[in-house]
C-alpha cells in the first residue's frame, strides 16, 4: 500500500440519495421522465447501487415544506417512508432518513426510527432534521424558532428518543407459552421526560431496537456533539473542517463526517456541468464543502479529508451522472486503500461505524466478584 493509498484506510462513506441529486436542476439531467423520482423503483435502484459499490450508509433528506413554485423538482416522498421501503431490497447498508425535530412529534420519531431497525435488522439510523424557519413551520401551525430554541428542542428531542429506546429492556419479550405472557412487565419501563415545549411519558410501543440505540447523526450547528454518535460538518473548505471536527471530538463526538457536495468530470467537464446547472436553477449556498473535477482530484480531497475526520457524506450534484463516475472511479480505490470498514451482510449500523451496542440505562448492574 502506498502512503497516498493509506491515507483513505478506514474513512467511512455515505452517499445522500434524495431525488434525482443535490442540485435543484438535478432533475433536468437525470435521464428521465420528471415525475419518475417520485416512483418508489428508482430510490430503490439507486440505494441499491449504493450497496454494491461498498457504501456504509445512504441518507434521505427530507422537508416540512409543501411543493414550491420554483425551477426545483416539486415534491418528494417522505424520507422515512422511503427508508423503509428499500430496507428489504439491501443487505449490508445503513439507511437513515431525515426527521425534522420541530415538527415531528417524539414518541411518533422514536417509533418510527425503531421500527426501522427492527425491519431492517440493524441498520437504521436517524439524520437529525433542523428546520426552524416561518416557512418551514407554517405546514404544522408553528412561529419560526430562534436558534437557541432550535438548538434547545433538538436537545430534549434526542433524549427523549434516547429514553423511549431504552423503555424495554433487552429481554423484556418472554414468550412465555407455559404462562401465557408475552412481555415481563417490569421490564418495560415508563420515562416521564419533561422538555421545555413537550413531555413524554412512555414506555414505546416497540420493543428495544436491535441496534439498542439508533445511530444519530446531527449537523455541526445543532451543537449537539456529545449526544449524537455522527455529527455532519458543513464548511466550505478543508481547513474550516477540520477546526469544526475538533472541537466535536473535545465535546465527545464519538465520529465526524465532513459534508462534501461532488459534480464529477463525465461525458462534459464537472465545470461545464455545474455551469450549465447553475444556469437552470441557480442553487443558494448550502455552506459545505464543494468539489468539481475528476475523481482523481476528489480522491485528493478525500486523503486530505481522512486526516481530520472519520467519514464523509457525499453530496452528488445528479445521482444519474455522479453516482457511477463515483461507483466506477472512486469507491474501488478507496476500499483498496487499506481496512476500510465495508459492511457486511448481517452487520449492524453500529458495527460498520466501530460503534459499541449500548447497554439500556434500566438493566441492572452486572454482578462482580468481590
Amino acid at each position: 500500500m502506498t502512503d497516498r493509498e493509506a491515507g483513505l484506510s478506514g474513512l467511512h462513506l455515505a452517499l445522500e440519495v434524495d431525488g434525482d441529486g443535490a442540485h435543484p436542476a438535478a432533475w433536468r439531467h437525470s435521464g428521465r421522465p420528471p415525475g419518475a423520482v417520485l416512483a418508489p423503483g428508482a430510490v430503490r435502484e439507486v440505494v441499491v447501487a449504493a450497496e454494491d459499490a461498498g457504501f456504509g450508509l445512504v441518507t434521505f433528506a427530507d422537508s416540512p415544506l409543501p411543493p414550491g413554485t420554483g425551477p426545483e423538482a416539486a415534491g418528494r416522498l417522505e424520507a422515512g417512508t422511503r427508508a423503509s421501503y428499500v430496507s428489504p431490497s439491501t443487505h449490508r447498508i445503513g439507511i437513515a432518513p431525515t426527521l425534522h425535530v420541530a415538527t415531528t412529534e417524539p414518541f411518533h420519531l422514536a417509533t418510527q426510527l425503531a421500527s426501522l431497525d427492527h425491519i431492517s435488522h440493524g441498520r437504521a439510523g436517524w439524520v437529525v432534521g433542523a428546520a426552524a424557519d416561518e416557512d418551514d413551520l407554517a405546514t404544522v401551525g408553528g412561529a419560526a424558532l430562534p436558534a437557541a430554541a432550535l438548538v434547545r428542542e433538538a436537545a430534549d428531542v434526542i433524549d427523549t428518543a434516547r429514553a423511549l429506546w431504552d423503555s424495554w429492556e433487552d429481554d423484556a419479550v418472554i414468550k412465555d407459552v407455559a404462562t401465557g405472557r408475552f412481555l415481563d412487565p417490569r421490564r418495560v419501563h415508563h420515562i416521564d421526560f419533561e422538555g421545555t415545549s413537550f413531555s413524554v411519558k412512555g414506555p414505546l410501543i416497540t420493543p428495544r431496537p436491535p441496534q439498542g440505540q439508533i445511530v444519530v447523526l446531527a449537523p455541526d450547528v445543532l451543537d449537539a456533539d456529545a449526544r449524537v454518535d455522527v455529527v455532519l460538518v458543513g464548511r466550505p473548505d478543508p481547513a474550516a473542517i477540520a477546526a469544526r471536527a475538533a472541537t466535536a471530538r473535545e465535546a465527545g463526538a464519538p465520529l465526524v463526517f465532513a459534508e462534501v457536495e461532488v459534480v464529477l468530470d463525465a461525458a462534459a467537464p464537472a465545470t461545464d456541468r455545474l455551469a450549465e446547472l447553475d444556469a437552470a436553477a441557480g442553487r443558494p449556498a448550502s455552506g459545505r464543502l464543494r468539489h468539481a473535477g475528476s475523481a482523481e482530484s476528489l480522491l485528493e480531497l478525500l486523503r486530505e479529508l481522512a486526516e481530520s475526520v472519520d467519514g464523509v457524506r457525499l453530496h452528488p450534484a445528479v445521482l444519474a451522472v455522479d453516482l457511477p463516475v463515483l461507483v466506477e472511479s472512486v469507491l474501488p480505490k478507496v476500499a483498496g486503500a487499506g481496512p476500510r470498514r465495508v459492511p457486511r451482510a448481517g452487520s449492524t449500523l453500529r458495527e460498520t461505524l466501530g460503534l459499541s451496542r449500548p447497554v439500556s440505562r434500566f438493566a441492572a448492574p452486572a454482578a462482580t466478584n468481590a
